[in-house]
């Protein structure tokens, strides 16, 4: 029974890594190798995965739930990088470094993870350096996703920010006929991610509501017009 569980384990990670982009077309074989290596974790709602310094043993892919990664400034403000679901890899840049986890991460709902250990992974990057290009690969794609986060976050006000937010959600942005974005995650989470505070981006919405921009239900968002969205976020952008 023993034996059949831990086969059943190990077929469930290489399931998870098979439909990771970081390993997408990997032989089975070396799916197998990483899931060997690897170790999982379960989450409740609000356990931390691992706090900003803390001594990195891996990176993490997620089998299911949602991984928030944010900072806390000085006054205490928590800052979303970004939330991480299933199938999505994060942290690799730790293995390139000593310095410990750059930032804070919590499961904001039940999750299980798996942790790819440090000194395995390494081993296995010396004798397939095509997994090293990955990462990098990798590690590209998170820095594109800060830049863009950045470039965001510099937009004048909250009005702004939120049509960007949602023209960028949008599968047609030039439509005129409704689109509904599921939000994924709480108000809170999402005014953290536009650097505002839950009152502030529920007093924008209800204005975007009021000019008939968008309807908005518990978890989703209709976007009635993504034209006319994108036409307000061009004139606050001075276009």
């Amino acid at each position: 029974m023993t034996a059949s569980m831990n086969e059943f384990k190990l077929a469930a990670l290489v399931n998870t890594l098979r439909s990771c982009q970081l390993f997408s077309g990997l032989p089975p074989a070396d799916l197998v190798a990483i899931a060997e290596i690897s170790l999982l974790k379960s989450l409740a709602k609000g356990d931390y995965l691992f706090r900003e310094g803390d001594l990195a043993h891996g990176f993490y892919v997620v089998q299911k739930g949602a991984i928030n990664v944010h900072r806390v400034n000085a006054l205490g403000k928590e800052q979303v990088i970004h939330i991480f679901r299933s199938s999505e890899s994060l942290a690799e840049a730790t293995l390139a470094t000593s310095t410990g986890y750059p930032a804070d991460a919590r499961a904001i709902e039940p999750s299980q993870v798996f942790l790819v250990q440090k000194a395995g992974f390494i081993e296995l990057l010396k004798r397939h350096p095509e997994l090293a290009l990955r990462m990098l690969a990798s590690m590209s794609a998170h820095l594109r996703l800060l830049l863009a986060q950045l470039e965001d976050l510099t937009l004048k006000d909250v009005e702004t920010r939120l049509a960007n937010w949602l023209v960028k959600r949008c599968r047609d942005p030039r439509a005129d006929g409704p689109e509904e974005i599921d939000l994924r995650t709480t108000k809170r989470l999402l005014a953290a991610e536009l650097g505002t505070v839950s009152e502030t981006l529920s007093r924008t919405l209800a204005r975007f509501r009021e000019q008939g921009l968008i309807k908005v239900k518990a978890k989703a968002i209709t976007i009635l017009s993504p034209k006319r969205l994108g036409e307000l976020l061009r004139r606050n952008l001075g276009e």
